[in-house]
């Protein structure tokens, strides 16, 4: 594929890279023999994907830090010489915004801010993603996808910071780089499922957890439909839009990355597909939580620009996404080599 070769020898620095869609992209990478800086926390569950999977093995060189100290991010950049950035640290949790909002502020907005201070720093940048998330618009419930041009006005802390985050790389864009040769985009991507997620108040690690207790699947919230897609797809997305307009400049924009809109279902049809997969008298009931914290229940994006202008479209449906997750998720609960399958899981999402 195209994309692993433009990245062979590429130096490439990731915030995040310890979280559960930083190690997948980090395991692209290294299939791809980029040369990668990693920069993050120390992951933030046990067990987690980046342990299980080595992926400090397959790093030029790790940095545990955090993105909220300016001095220390500034220093690693400048010293990773890299010419394509992309920027995933963040708290990624709608709940956890809710119990401590000033963490996420900090980290979503400021960590922002300090992450393209760096850039400003680095002389070898030339290409910048700042991954945010699908839910920075004001949700109107709308039965259509929201495009790019829509109103940013996320809801909940965590929704709020990410629009905080888009609004600052526009900021940032104009006050300081409209004069230098440095592409800068951000990317909105819907809600990622996939093997090695083990964050709380997810709805798939939940029911890998029941899986492996043998109990019934909880689900909050049956009827909220999101924009579900396999890792992959944003991950591999990222990558080729640093790769455009790192070659490129005019692909320079804010994208929505998200699947087709048979794909956007609702939590239930998800869960009802991953009981299928799992087999073994699998199951899940409903139960509604009282007085739950505030969360969208319609939300879907038009991916229309990133299709037009990438040539882009979604590898997996739902139901093939789904069937990737049940098999690293068995694999890892018979303590089979994970590494192995996410080599092999990248390589036929690539391939095909």
């Amino acid at each position: 594929m195209d994309l692993l070769n433009f990245y062979k020898n590429k130096r490439v620095f990731i915030t995040g890279h310890t979280g559960f869609k930083g190690s997948w992209m980090c395991k692209v990478l290294e299939l791809a023999g980029a040369k990668v800086t990693g920069y993050s926390l120390k992951p933030p569950t046990k067990p987690n994907l980046f342990e299980l999977a080595k992926i400090e093995d397959g790093l030029e060189k790790s940095i545990i830090a955090d993105i909220q100290d300016l001095k220390s991010l500034k220093q690693a950049m400048i010293e990773a010489k890299p010419e394509i950035v992309i920027h995933m640290a963040a708290q990624p949790l709608v709940r956890e915004s809710y119990q401590d909002p000033v963490f996420t502020y900090g980290t979503n907005v400021m960590g922002t801010v300090n992450f393209l201070e760096a850039v400003r720093c680095c002389p070898t940048v030339r290409s910048v993603i700042n991954v945010t998330t699908d839910k920075v618009y004001r949700n109107n419930e709308w039965e259509w996808g929201y495009r790019e041009i829509d109103a940013l006005d996320g809801f909940d802390p965590y929704s709020n910071s990410k629009s905080c985050s888009e609004l600052v790389t526009s900021s940032y864009k104009k006050s300081f780089f409209a004069d230098k040769d440095i592409a800068i985009s951000t990317c909105r991507a819907g809600n990622v499922i996939g093997g090695g997620d083990f964050a709380k108040d997810r709805i798939i690690p939940d029911c890998v957890r029941a899986m492996e207790k043998n109990e019934e699947i909880i689900v909050r919230n049956p009827y909220s439909t999101r924009p579900y897609q396999h890792v992959l797809e944003p991950v591999c997305t990222y990558l080729l839009l640093a790769q455009k307009q790192y070659e490129d400049i005019s692909f320079v924009g804010e994208y929505n990355v998200g699947p087709d809109d048979q794909d956007c279902v609702n939590t239930g049809t998800l869960v009802d597909l991953f009981c299928k997969y799992w087999g073994n008298n699998a199951r899940w009931k409903n139960i509604c939580e009282v007085n739950a914290p505030h969360e969208a229940n319609f939300l879907k994006l038009d991916c229309s620009k990133i299709k037009s202008k990438l040539k882009w479209q979604p590898r997996w449906h739902i139901d093939e996404a789904i069937q990737m997750v049940v098999e690293w998720s068995k694999s890892y609960l018979q303590k089979e080599d994970i590494n192995k399958v996410m080599l092999s899981q990248i390589e036929k999402f690539v391939n095909k």
